[in-house]
């Protein structure tokens, strides 16, 4: 799967399960101000990722640091690399 796959997944995903404006869904836009996110909304934006990429990242510090749809990204990119290694 190419960086760019992972990004249209996490997007097409995110967008379906929050219903949001796919046109909004740019690496700068805030999970919180921009998309409208809350706390409660992260638990299922886990829940989501996890199901979309089969893999666990509940226990994930790095996931404290996501701000952004790119942070979202890079976070999955990554582990995605990590697990292959």
């Amino acid at each position: 799967m190419t960086d760019q796959e992972i990004i249209d997944l996490i997007n097409a995903s995110l967008a379906e399960e929050f219903e949001l404006d796919p046109a909004d869904m740019n690496s700068d836009a805030n999970i919180y101000e921009d998309l409208g996110l809350d706390s409660l909304d992260t638990v299922d934006m886990v829940v989501v990722l996890e199901g979309a990429f089969k893999f666990k990242i509940r226990e994930e510090d790095a996931i404290r640091d996501i701000r952004t749809l790119g942070d979202i990204h890079r976070f999955v990119i990554d582990k995605k690399r990590s697990l292959k290694g």
